[in-house]
């Protein structure tokens, strides 16, 4: 597998979707203290994408540490007019994910962490299904993990040394 992942950030002009928040309670002895753990996406909506987590006392700061997090760790994704390559199952933790290619006018049937992702990814077309645990942190990582293991028709065609028509072909 390539290594995809993406150099700088200064050239990009990224978008930030809030996957999800929580309210996380720390007991000490003088009481409870809550904070709040943010879960983050960021995309270009052109095949870059990026996911953090950011934690502080308020939702905002929370917010803007996950988008700062998110900026550090960005990888490309081939994504094929409009739709992915080819079908991909991933896992990460108790979720799994499978994503299939869609033809164009399908929209994007995922759902709520899932859906986050591949919107700012740039996939407008293509149908997605999560498999056992519900968690938004493990559904990210592994829509992320599942697009991260896709590969573009033109690295297929030069690895097996043929052209990109015959990859389409069979």
């Amino acid at each position: 597998m390539a290594n995809n992942r993406v150099k700088s950030t200064n050239d990009l002009e990224l978008k930030d979707r809030l996957v999800a928040i929580n309210r996380v309670t720390k007991v000490t002895k003088g009481g409870r203290t809550f904070s709040f753990a943010a879960i983050v996406v960021v995309g270009n909506e052109d095949g870059i994408i990026g996911w953090g987590l950011g934690k502080a006392g308020e939702v905002t700061t929370a917010i803007a540490k996950g988008v700062e997090a998110a900026k550090k760790n960005l990888v490309r994704i081939p994504v094929h007019k409009g739709t992915i390559p080819h079908e991909q199952l991933a896992k990460f933790g108790g979720a799994q994910v499978l994503i299939k290619p869609a033809s164009h006018g399908t929209g994007v049937k995922a759902g709520g962490a899932m859906r986050a992702v591949l919107e700012s990814v740039g996939i407008t077309d293509v149908l997605a299904k999560s498999k056992g645990s519900s968690n938004p942190h493990n559904l990210v990582k592994a829509t992320i993990a599942a697009l991260s293991e896709l590969r573009s028709p033109l690295e297929i065609a030069q690895n097996r040394g043929i052209s990109v028509e015959k990859v389409f072909r069979g």
